[in-house]
């Protein structure tokens, strides 16, 4: 079984619920037959360990060229973190960073945390996008912050409420590593 047949296994069996009646309440209040809490795997080994992979070996088939990648706390974290590590494995290193939903109240009161500065090339990343509302947010801090986006990668793409084109119309490629239709073969 391959890294990506092996995190659609993990995540069926520890981070999706799947129900014939819309009885799971979204961020965005919608009602959907569906629910991923994929908490249980991006903050696992096994998860890290396949996630990083999955996402790194995304980032070289694309032939991005990132400093950096990181996103909205908490869901981006495990992922670009799991990804730099990957990437030092293969000795092609590529930062992690992460982006707070409000600057830190003291200190230097920073919003992103991490070895990035204006103008450095980075990909934003985030573990689902329904909306796009979160990874939105990210963009447009990171964006504030002067960094240059380069790509945006989605670990679950759940293919509605036009998440994809919402971020797409930023004019930022959006790549996902899963969409729902790994998980439901009736999806759209």
């Amino acid at each position: 079984m391959d890294n990506k047949a092996r995190l659609i296994d993990y995540i069926k069996r520890h981070s999706f619920q799947h129900s014939d009646k819309p009885i799971f309440r979204l961020t965005s209040g919608q009602m959907s037959n569906f629910y991923f809490n994929l908490k249980k795997t991006t903050y696992c080994p096994v998860g890290q360990y396949l996630i990083g992979n999955l996402v790194f070996d995304k980032i070289q088939e694309l032939n991005l060229k990132p400093k950096a990648i990181g996103g909205l706390t908490m869901g981006a974290d495990p992922i670009s973190t799991a990804t730099a590590y990957a990437s030092y494995e293969r000795n092609l290193p590529i930062e992690a960073f992460v982006i707070r939903k409000e600057p830190k109240g003291h200190g230097m009161m920073l919003q992103i945390e991490g070895n990035v500065k204006a103008g450095d090339d980075v990909i934003i990343v985030d573990d689902v996008v329904t909306t796009g509302g979160s990874t939105i947010k990210a963009i447009n801090i990171a964006r504030n912050a002067g960094l240059n986006i380069i790509a945006v990668i989605i670990l679950l793409d759940r293919c509605e409420q036009n998440g994809r084109q919402n971020i797409e119309r930023l004019g930022y490629p959006v790549y996902p590593i899963l969409t729902i239709k790994d998980f439901i073969n009736d999806s759209p």
